[in-house]
């Protein structure tokens, strides 16, 4: 192969320059000077770098935490369509079907069931899958999350004004679904 010629080359040149300098005679290795601030170079921006990382990584993970949310929908992600189900009140369930084109409707956003969802209301949304890799997107709302088998997604939704809002399927998961 071509490339492995290339990785063969690159580390017998990488070989041979380790190999010049740890046999060069004019290097001297008791040369000390500047070792204080060599160390300062190394310790400061370690601290700093730490000092940033914690709050952050706490704050991460304190962006998934749903608290308080009023209603919960679940979603889960077929090949060529989603099921929903508000299992808060009563157990609602039902599938949305994308529109065919030849409707004069809103090419490849519309479906046939709707999902309707309060407006001012905290809103947990489920998001799963139980076929293939799919991706749960409301691109207006600013939200996107994958949708997996075998695994439970969350995400919060607030909507602040009434709208009617498209969501679509973002992974090529299939002929009717992206």
């Amino acid at each position: 192969d071509h490339s492995m010629t290339i990785l063969v080359l690159i580390t017998v040149l990488v070989f041979y320059i380790i190999m010049m300098i740890v046999l060069n005679s004019c290097l001297n290795r008791n040369i000390m000077e500047g070792q204080e601030v060599e160390t300062f170079w190394t310790v400061i921006p370690a601290l700093l770098l730490i000092f940033i990382a914690f709050p952050s990584l706490r704050l991460l993970y304190l962006m998934d935490e749903v608290e308080g949310s009023n209603l919960t929908l679940k979603s889960v992600g077929h090949q060529w369509y989603w099921s929903y189900e508000y299992s808060d009140f009563i157990d609602v369930e039902f599938d949305s079907f994308m529109l065919p084109d030849d409707d004069q409707i809103f090419r490849l956003l519309d479906v046939d069931n709707r999902v309707v969802l309060p407006w001012g209301v905290q809103v947990r949304v489920l998001i799963t899958a139980a076929d293939v890799l799919h991706s749960w997107a409301m691109p207006s709302m600013g939200l996107k999350m994958d949708a997996v088998p075998g695994r439970i997604n969350q995400v919060t939704l607030l909507m602040n004004r009434p709208g009617l809002y498209f969501g679509q399927c973002s992974e090529i998961c299939g002929a009717n679904h992206s």
